[in-house]
This record gives C-alpha cells, sequence and structure tokens, in this order.
C-alpha cells in the first residue's frame, strides 16, 4: 500500500548567505501492507512528522520515492495531489482540528460535503459512522460540549466518512488520558479488522504502538535496524 524508497530530506535554516542545511530524514526505506496498522515510533525531532508530511504531499522531499497504492507521488503537482489526497487519505490529529462552529455530525460530514456528495448520502454515511464510533447519542453536540475521547472519536469518524484507503494518525492519542486512550486504541484495531483500512500512526510511546502489526522506529532521520512485525 505504501512504499517508501530512500528518501532524504533537510531543512534549510538561517538568513540568504549563511544558510544551513539540517537533514531531517537520511535514506528511510520502509513499507506498509495494505490492511496494516502500522507505527512509526521516535522521540521529538526523530523525523517521524517530518516522513507523515511527506507521505501526505504536504511537503516534497529531497531525493527518494513514495508510492502508495502503486502511484509514485513525489513528482506530482500540489492541485493533483490535493485530489490524489482527497481520494486516498483520512487524518486524524493530536488536537483533533475540529471546526468549532459545526456539531459532532457536520464535522464528519464535512469532507463527503467538500466532495460534492448529495445530501441524502451523506447523512446516511454520518449516521452510519456515529453508530460505529459510539456517538449516536451526541450527534448535535459541538467539540466543547464533548470530552477528548468524543472528540477524538469524530476525528475518527470523520477521517474515515470518505472511505479512504489509509489513515495517517499523528499522536492519535497524544492529549488524552491513559484510559481514554485505550478507548480509542481498541477503537481503531478494530475498525483496521473490521474495514481493512491501513493505519499509519506516529507516536513516541510504545504502549500506542502495541497496537500496530508492523512497528518501525526512527532515530536523528534513520531507520533503527530490527523492524518489528506482529499478527495481532
Amino acid at each position: 500500500m505504501i512504499a517508501i524508497t530512500d528518501l532524504h530530506h533537510a531543512f534549510t535554516i538561517g538568513k540568504k548567505g549563511a544558510e544551513r542545511h539540517m537533514p531531517v530524514l537520511k535514506g528511510v526505506t520502509l513499507t506498509v501492507g495494505q490492511g496494516e496498522i502500522a507505527a512509526i515510533l521516535g522521540k521529538s525531532g526523530s523525523g517521524k512528522s517530518t516522513l507523515l508530511n511527506v507521505v501526505a504531499g504536504f511537503m516534497k522531499p529531497d531525493s527518494g520515492s513514495v508510492h502508495v497504492a502503486g502511484q509514485e507521488t513525489t513528482g506530482l503537482k500540489e492541485a493533483a495531489y490535493a485530489r490524489f489526497r482527497l481520494a486516498h487519505f483520512g487524518f486524524i490529529y493530536q488536537n483533533f482540528q475540529l471546526m468549532p462552529g459545526l456539531t459532532a455530525f457536520e464535522n464528519i460530514a464535512l469532507p463527503l460535503k467538500i466532495k460534492g456528495i448529495a445530501k441524502e448520502e451523506r447523512e446516511l454515511k454520518v449516521l452510519r459512522l456515529l453508530q460505529e464510533v459510539g456517538l449516536q447519542d451526541v450527534a448535535d453536540h459541538y467539540p466543547n460540549e464533548l470530552s477528548g475521547g468524543q472528540q477524538q472519536r469524530v476525528s475518527i469518524a470523520r477521517a474515515l466518512v470518505t472511505d479512504p484507503p489509509i489513515i495517517l494518525a499523528d499522536e492519535p492519542t497524544g492529549s488524552l488520558d491513559s484510559e481514554t486512550e485505550a478507548d480509542v486504541l481498541e477503537l481503531i484495531r478494530s475498525l483496521n479488522e473490521t474495514w481493512g483500512t491501513t493505519f499509519v500512526i506516529i507516536t513516541h510511546d510504545d504502549e500506542v504502538a502495541a497496537v500496530a502489526h508492523r512497528q518501525y522506529r526512527l532515530h536523528d532521520g534513520e531507520l533503527m535496524k530490527g523492524e518489528k512485525r506482529y499478527v495481532i
């Protein structure tokens, strides 16, 4: 599903004429199979969020390649990648990134509205997902009326509503307490099992990574040896 080969990326810092290049990704090569949960572990500054942004097409690497669902993506122009992103990815964020002026129902429906899906079809899909994530009783609540765990469930439902084959999750439990974290991870595991959706989870937490079938660990932009693969 995702194949990353010899990926290099550096940030340029400093004033013009005195720039310095700070390598962030140093020859990263990894694969994520269809229907897997993959965890990319690393401390802050290890390069894991940069890697996720490159896969998502928000950043261009200096060299190397990324193939997603058989498509080489690093050469796509911005408009083409925006279309590709909408068709292939859903996103889950640490801080949820919900629209505060929209209800849970409306937040989940928003990607479908952007895609031009008819109202009746939108409503059916959103109602089904609200039940799937256990939020049917708070569909008309606004984000500030929901707990952190409920907000993340809304975020997960929003990521899934367009039926993307891949969900990219950046520290999806970083804002949650341990009990709520366990509930959200169980939901991710259950959705992966039921829907067959591929999940790529960025995390610094080994307990979060334990939900994954495959684990990779980044250290100073390099992939450490000893990839782990599990069957859950």
